[in-house]
C-alpha cells in the first residue's frame, strides 16, 4: 500500500472517530494522563517531606516522572494536531497542558532544592503538598467532566481553585511563623532555606490555579 493511500485511510479513520465522538474522549484521556504524572510528582515530593524517600533518591526519581510527564504532553499536542473536534478550543487545551507541565516543572525544582538547600526538617511542606494533591485530583475530575458532564466543569474547576487557596494560606501561615520565630534572625540560613522552598510551593499552586482557570474559561467559551 502506498504512503499516500495509508495517510488517506488514517484521515478517514480519524474523521470517523470524530463523528462517533471518540476523539473527544481520547483528548480528555490524554489530558488526565498528564495530570496523573503531575500528581505522581506531588506524591513523591510529599513522601520526601515526610522522610519516607531520601532527598537525593527523590531527585533521581523526579527526573523520571518529569520525563514521563513530558512524553504525555507530547502525546496530547500531537493528538490536537490530528483530531477535527475537541471538547474545548485547541488553544485552551494547549494552555491547560502547559500549565500542568509548569506544575510538574516547579515540583522538579522544589525536590531538587530540598536536596541542594538541605533544611533540617521538611515536615512544614507536608500540608501544602497534600493541598496540591487534592487540587490535582479535583482538576482531573473537572477534566473528565468535559465529556461526561460539561455543565459541571466550571464548578469542579472552582474546587481546584479552593485547594490552591488552601495551599497559599498554608504558605502564608508558615512564612509568618517562620519570620516571627527564633529562626528569624538576619543570619539564619535555616529560615532562608525554608522561605525559598515555601515560595517554590506557592509557585506550584499558582500554576495549578492557572490550569483550573483555563479549563473553566474554555468551557465558558464553548457554552456561548
Amino acid at each position: 500500500m502506498s504512503a499516500a493511500r495509508l495517510r488517506g485511510l488514517r484521515r478517514l479513520a480519524q474523521a470517523w472517530a470524530d463523528l462517533r465522538g471518540t476523539s473527544g474522549r481520547r483528548i480528555v484521556d490524554l489530558v488526565c494522563a498528564q495530570i496523573a504524572h503531575a500528581r505522581a510528582g506531588a506524591e513523591l515530593a510529599r513522601a520526601t517531606a515526610a522522610g519516607a524517600v531520601d532527598r537525593t533518591e527523590a531527585r533521581a526519581r523526579m527526573a523520571e516522572v518529569e520525563h514521563e510527564g513530558d512524553a504525555a504532553r507530547a502525546n496530547l499536542v500531537r493528538a490536537l494536531g490530528r483530531v477535527l473536534v475537541t471538547p474545548i478550543d485547541r488553544e485552551d487545551l494547549y494552555r491547560l497542558s502547559r500549565s500542568v507541565d509548569d506544575v510538574l516543572d516547579h515540583l522538579r525544582d522544589y525536590v531538587r532544592e530540598t536536596d541542594l538547600f538541605g533544611p533540617r526538617d521538611l515536615t512544614f511542606a507536608i500540608e501544602p503538598l497534600e493541598a496540591l494533591i487534592d487540587g490535582l485530583d479535583r482538576l482531573e475530575t473537572a477534566a473528565r467532566m468535559m465529556i461526561e458532564a460539561p455543565d459541571s466543569v466550571t464548578t469542579a474547576a472552582l474546587a481546584t481553585r479552593k485547594s490552591c487557596t488552601r495551599l497559599r494560606q498554608l504558605h502564608q501561615s508558615r512564612l509568618a511563623t517562620l519570620l516571627a520565630g527564633p529562626l528569624a534572625g538576619p543570619l539564619s540560613l535555616e529560615a532562608q532555606r525554608e522561605r525559598e522552598l515555601l515560595l517554590r510551593l506557592d509557585a506550584v499552586g499558582r500554576r495549578l490555579r492557572e490550569a483550573a482557570d483555563t479549563l473553566a474559561d474554555g468551557m465558558l467559551k464553548r457554552s456561548h
